[in-house]
């Protein structure tokens, strides 16, 4: 067993820092964690399809993950489908920068991906072991590849969508678990089940190289909640969809469907082609909506079982606390919300946003996180952790100083796509999109030119499309403009800041040291040049307490003297936000005159 990593995760927080509040620049974050500390082994647990409003169906994981680090709720994949989001996470890239432009060929599919230049490569290439288990990207299944690049120990799906009757490449050979030749509803056959199969050979990767000094890097990927094939699991209840291991069949035959505002959405004319057309669900889609939630989540109690014994299998080798434990989903899903029955792969919350929880060395405990994220995030996450230096610029930012402060915001804004702007004819289908999403708002703009506009923090269900409203004019330009340098953006230029900045008064001389008087405190947030789009609040806050907002320029503000009294070095902080969404938290401590 490795000597515990007590004293370094201390050491990490501290070299991670300039994450926190500085450009977050993946590389010279990476370069100062692995220069002083002994590195933590990296456990990922991804799921396949899954809405962040399931994970009610995986309280174990909530509990051990969520409740012993942070959660992250407002998190969004690039790109809400399999490969394309898979692609971003293997290279922290935004899929117009990875080129992984769909599922399958010409566009998409593993052919598409550079696995030369990919997180398993960079992580054996500055020490690692790596492991994969399950689902990779698809297209690999066809490929003809044996083991990608970088991977110490490979056990990849080929054939991949089937819980009963799957393959999988490992010791240089496909193997067949659970024969369709079997009957898999014969209790004498529970050990065929992908999800439990996935667990076991985890376990015992965790339980092969605990004793050993080196770090690993373990990427569990489990095919729950996707749709299987028919054979399986109860062929004829779950045909079409997810199948629950045998044990969990039926367990949720009562369990109702989550009937949002946005379930079945009464209108829809403000919405774009072709969610304008659809018709209001019938009560038989109802029915089978309601099959496939009920399904989907029996499927999740295994893989909430899973990483129960993947947690214990760490706390028994002595591995927990130095293991960075990352939960996540590929996308989200449709169960109903604006007419959608199923699927995924359009801009609507319910298929971008996934789960996220982290848990390890440096991340406090039960905190949740105010600012948004992205699954680009957690690649750069990883190589801050390990010390690994990335070939290419990471489009995303490390979370680790995000979870360190938890109710600071960083100005950001994310990018959501949907395939090329360009089509080989030269005729876009329409449908094809790109989005930004700010802490506020999500603007979209389609191919053809059509857009959408939705205030989050007003209309979370995305109700009401905001494009033609002229009281939002000015906003919809601001976010028009950010998409558009967005849309293109590379490394950093995907993660700039608004220019703000927060002025304090002048200190005065007291004794021989200076200090700032709190009887007339002004303090003010100010726009460094004319880059950024205008300010509309800042809301300023000392010692963690309140102390006004301002919604008119020259956003000035009296602090609070009480509060500034109540530490000899109070923090203070101001959360600036933008007509276009983004806000950002301005700090500095400052010494008050006794």
């Amino acid at each position: 067993m490795r000597a515990t990593k007590a004293a370094a995760a201390l050491a990490a927080v501290a070299a991670l820092v300039l994450l926190q509040l500085g450009d977050g620049d993946p590389d010279r974050a990476a370069a100062a964690a692995g220069a002083d500390r002994q590195r933590p082994n990296i456990v990922v647990v991804m799921s396949d399809d899954q809405t962040l409003e399931e994970m009610r169906f995986m309280p174990k994981t909530e509990r051990l993950l969520g409740g012993a680090g942070a959660t992250f709720p407002d998190t969004t994949t690039n790109w809400p489908i399999c490969c394309p989001s898979r692609a971003t996470f293997f290279t922290g890239q935004y899929a117009h920068n990875h080129g992984v432009l769909g599922n399958s060929a010409p566009m998409g599919g593993y052919g598409n991906l550079d696995v030369e230049h990919t997180l398993p490569v960079w992580l054996q290439r500055s020490g690692y072991s790596t492991i994969h288990i399950g689902k990779f990207v698809n297209g690999y299944e066809t490929s003809g590849v044996g083991v990608p690049p970088g991977w110490s120990e490979w056990h990849g799906s080929k054939r991949t969508y089937a819980y009963y009757g799957y393959q999988l490449f490992e010791a240089g050979e496909v193997l067949t678990y659970g024969s369709l030749d079997e009957d898999p509803d014969d209790p004498a056959e529970p050990a065929s089940y992908s999800t439990d199969v996935y667990t076991d050979k985890a376990v015992r990767a965790i339980d092969e190289r605990a004793p050993s000094a080196q770090p690993f890097f373990l990427s569990v990927s489990y095919l729950a909640p996707h749709a299987g094939e028919p054979e399986g699991g109860g062929a004829s209840r779950c045909a079409d969809t997810a199948k629950p291991a045998l044990r969990h069949a039926g367990l949720l035959d009562d369990e109702p469907l989550p009937v949002p505002p946005s379930f079945n959405e009464a209108d829809v004319s403000d919405k774009p082609r072709p969610i304008s057309r659809f018709e209001p669900m019938t009560p038989e889609q109802i029915a089978r909506t309601t099959k496939n939630y009920r399904c989907r989540g029996e499927s999740l109690l295994a893989i909430d079982e899973g990483v129960k014994r993947i947690v214990a299998a760490l706390r028994a080798s002595g591995e927990l606390r130095d293991t960075l434990l990352i939960y996540t989903s590929d996308n989200g899903f449709f169960h109903g919300e604006h007419r959608i029955g199923s699927g995924k792969n359009r801009v609507y919350e319910e298929a971008v946003r996934v789960p996220l929880l982290i848990r390890g060395p440096g991340i406090p405990r039960g905190v949740e996180v105010a600012d948004i994220a992205g699954n680009a995030d957690i690649t750069a996450t990883i190589a801050a952790a390990a010390g690994a230096r990335p070939d290419h610029p990471l489009d995303g930012r490390s979370l680790l100083g995000f979870a360190e402060h938890p109710e600071r915001l960083h100005g950001r804004e994310l990018l959501i796509e949907q395939d090329a702007p360009t089509k080989p004819n030269g005729n876009p289908r329409g449908t094809e999109y790109q989005a930004v999403r700010t802490s506020r708002y999500k603007f979209v703009r389609y191919w053809d030119n059509q857009v959408e506009l939705y205030d989050i923090r007003r209309d979370p269900y995305e109700l009401e499309n905001l494009r033609a409203d002229p009281a939002y004019d000015e906003v919809r330009q601001a976010l028009a403009q950010r998409l558009e340098k967005l849309g293109d953006c590379a490394g950093k230029s995907c993660r700039t800041k608004p220019a703000l900045r927060l002025k304090l008064p002048e200190p005065v001389r007291k004794d021989g040291a200076k200090c700032r008087t709190a009887g007339d405190f002004v303090a003010s947030v100010r726009r460094r040049g004319d880059g950024s789009a205008p300010l509309v609040r800042v809301s300023f806050r000392v010692a963690e307490q309140p102390s006004g907002t301002v919604r008119s320029a020259p956003f000035k503000q009296k602090l609070n003297s009480r509060l500034l009294r109540s530490e000899r070095k109070p923090l203070i902080e101001a959360d600036g936000e933008l007509i276009d969404g983004r806000i950002l938290t301005l700090t500095d401590r400052v010494r008050i005159c006794r």
